[in-house]
């Protein structure tokens, strides 16, 4: 065992270390920023956004595209799903939705690689007793640019009141 008088300058030692670590390497935080109204990129997003939000009333097949092989999204009631759920149900023309609307979407970056797009979209679809009911969702859709390629890697919808 070390006396005391030997481990106070091993302690000296240790935290001048630390410190040095601390105060003298490089932090690469990442940028974050909102997206003009004018920028290119958050349009071209945006624009993919729509055509999904209208999949439901023209089956666009827009998911083979947009949505990353490792895809994960969590459904308004809370089930999780993946990139090939969601190929198959846009697939099945029984389902059909109409008068299909996007909102508001902003988007924020996270880097140069990462975007999460904050948005909501509603259609008219019928119960299960045949009347016309308006659902609404609200959103969040995290891309990711990859080999130069945007896609969605996650998304989380919630059903949100009509206003």
């Amino acid at each position: 065992m070390l006396s005391s008088s030997r481990r106070y300058p091993l302690f000296v030692a240790a935290f001048a270390f630390a410190a040095t670590c601390v105060f003298t390497l490089p932090v690469s935080a990442q940028a974050s920023h909102w997206a003009s109204a004018d920028d290119a990129t958050a349009k071209s997003l945006i624009e993919m956004e729509r055509k999904w939000a209208e999949a439901g009333c023209n089956h666009n097949g827009i998911e083979k595209t947009i949505l990353a092989d490792d895809f994960h999204g969590i459904a308004p009631d809370g089930s999780h799903y993946e990139k090939k759920d969601m190929v198959t149900e846009s697939e099945n023309t029984k389902t059909s939705e109409r008068e299909c609307v996007m909102y508001k979407v902003t988007v924020h970056y996270f880097g140069d690689n990462m975007a999460v797009l904050y948005g909501s979209e509603s259609a008219l679809t019928k119960t299960k007793d045949g009347h016309d009911y308006r659902r609404k969702l609200t959103w969040v859709d995290t891309w990711l640019k990859r080999n130069g390629k945007w896609q969605i890697v996650a998304v989380e919808d919630m059903p949100s009141e009509m206003k």
